[in-house]
C-alpha cells in the first residue's frame, strides 16, 4: 500500500471569527433558502485540521428539516438521508449526527455570530489551509462558481456529491468533487461520465480495478494529509461506517432500484 508523507503544515493567520457565511441564497437543487457557512476550527480526528463548510437550510433547524424532508434542499436525492416518508423504514446510513455540529452551527448562524465572508478582508485566513467542502450538506446545492472560487483559496480540498443524477446537477462539479456511489453499478456509470467516484462498500466487497481503499481506513491517514478526494486523483472505496451503518443494506435496495 502506498505510504503518504505528511504535508507540511502552513502557518495561517488566525481569524478573529469562528466562521463566515460563504453563501446565502436559493438552493441550486430546489430553490429554497440555504446558507453555506465555513468554520475555522475543528476537532474532527478523521479529517484533521481543515476549514469545514456546512450547508444548511437557512430558515429551518437542520434536525427539523431532516425529520420533515426539507433537507432535500441541501441533501437532494441522496438515498442515505436520515429522512424517510415511510415510517416503517429507518432511513439512510448517513454518518452525520445532525443534532450535534450541524445544529450548533445553525444556532450560531441564527444568533448572528458569523459575518459574511469578504474576499478582500478574509482570504488571508484561508491561505495555507485545507478545505472540506461539505461537512454536512451537498456542495452541489451551492452555485458552482461560489464553491470553485472558495476551493481555490486553499492549498487543497476534499468534497463529495450525491447529486450526479439530480435534474439540476451542474456537471462542472465533477472537476472538484468525488461522485458518491452506493453500488458497483453506480460507480461504473459515473466513471463513464468522467467522474471520480467515492463508493461506499460492504465489508465483503472487493475493490475494482483502478479503485483504491480510503487511506483513512487502511492506513489511518487523515484527510488533510491525503487530499485524494478532490475530484481529480482516482476512484476510492470505503467501508460503510458511522452509527447508522446498519441501515445501509436496507437503503441499498432502494438505491439499486433508483439506479437501475
Amino acid at each position: 500500500m502506498k505510504k503518504f508523507a505528511r504535508n507540511k503544515i502552513a502557518i495561517a493567520i488566525k481569524p478573529k471569527e469562528r466562521g463566515y457565511i460563504l453563501y446565502e441564497g436559493p438552493s441550486q437543487l430546489d430553490g429554497e433558502s440555504i446558507v453555506a457557512i465555513m468554520t475555522m476550527i475543528t476537532n474532527n480526528a478523521k479529517t484533521g485540521d481543515m476549514v469545514q463548510l456546512w450547508i444548511l437550510r437557512s430558515d429551518i433547524n437542520p434536525v427539523e428539516a431532516s425529520k420533515i424532508g426539507e433537507d432535500k434542499s441541501i441533501c437532494g436525492n441522496c438515498p442515505q438521508r436520515h429522512y424517510t416518508p415511510d415510517p416503517t423504514k429507518k432511513g439512510g446510513s448517513c454518518y452525520v449526527n445532525i443534532g450535534q455540529a450541524p445544529n450548533a452551527v445553525y444556532k450560531s448562524f441564527k444568533r448572528g455570530i458569523y459575518p459574511v465572508f469578504d474576499y478582500a478582508k478574509h482570504s488571508q485566513y484561508i491561505d495555507g489551509r485545507k478545505i472540506r467542502l461539505g461537512a454536512y450538506g451537498d456542495p452541489a446545492a451551492v452555485p458552482f462558481n461560489v464553491i470553485e472560487r472558495f476551493a481555490k483559496l486553499g492549498v487543497g480540498h476534499t468534497g463529495y456529491t450525491h447529486q450526479a443524477n439530480h435534474k439540476n446537477f451542474d456537471d462542472r462539479y465533477f472537476s472538484l468533487l468525488m461522485a458518491s456511489a452506493d453500488t458497483p453499478k453506480q460507480s461504473l456509470a459515473l466513471q463513464a461520465r468522467g467522474a471520480k467516484t467515492f463508493r461506499v462498500a460492504l465489508p465483503d466487497d472487493s475493490l475494482f480495478e483502478h479503485e483504491s481503499e480510503c487511506f483513512a481506513d487502511s492506513e489511518g491517514i487523515q484527510c488533510a494529509d491525503c487530499l485524494q478526494c478532490n475530484g481529480q486523483q482516482g476512484n476510492i472505496a470505503i467501508q460503510v461506517h458511522g452509527s447508522r451503518k446498519s441501515n445501509f443494506k436496507s437503503s441499498l435496495i432502494d438505491t439499486i432500484t433508483i439506479a437501475a
